[in-house]
């Protein structure tokens, strides 16, 4: 099975982040332009949290708070789950389907090397399922 490393080999190295400090409508104009559903919270070189679209329906929006002067550390998720390189493809399937979220952190060590979503790992998840079709049928057609 593919590993996490392997999918972010794949992908563009660039990850995309905000300071806890920023305006809530500084991360989702973030988010718009990037055209992603979450970015991640840094402080410095340290992983403070996360914040989705789903934080700012929630946090924002249903409790009539403002994004000017809503501060991302008042709605981010403090507690982010991660994956480590080395896990598989399967064990953060289960992960996004389990706890319910859409983004994984990637952590490598002492910082972030990426981040991987739903989109990400269905789409390998798909890559795998489609090689294992073709060799059954290679292996049948003899």
């Amino acid at each position: 099975m593919r590993t996490v490393r392997q999918l972010l080999e794949a992908k563009p190295a660039e990850i995309i982040a905000i300071g806890p400090d920023a305006p809530v409508i500084d991360a989702i104009r973030l988010m718009a332009e990037r055209g992603i559903g979450a970015v991640l919270v840094m402080d410095g070189p340290t992983l403070a949290g996360i914040l989705s679209e789903r934080d700012y329906a929630r946090k924002v929006v249903l409790q009539g708070r403002s994004s000017k002067d809503t501060p991302v550390r008042d709605i981010m998720t403090r507690e982010v789950v991660t994956v480590a390189p080395g896990d598989s493809i399967g064990h953060c399937m289960q992960l996004v389907t389990d706890r319910r979220i859409r983004h994984l952190p990637v952590v490598d060590g002492d910082g972030v090397a990426g981040v991987l979503s739903i989109g990400d790992l269905v789409k390998a998840v798909i890559e795998m399922q489609r090689q294992d079709i073709d060799q059954l049928q290679r292996y049948i057609a003899g």
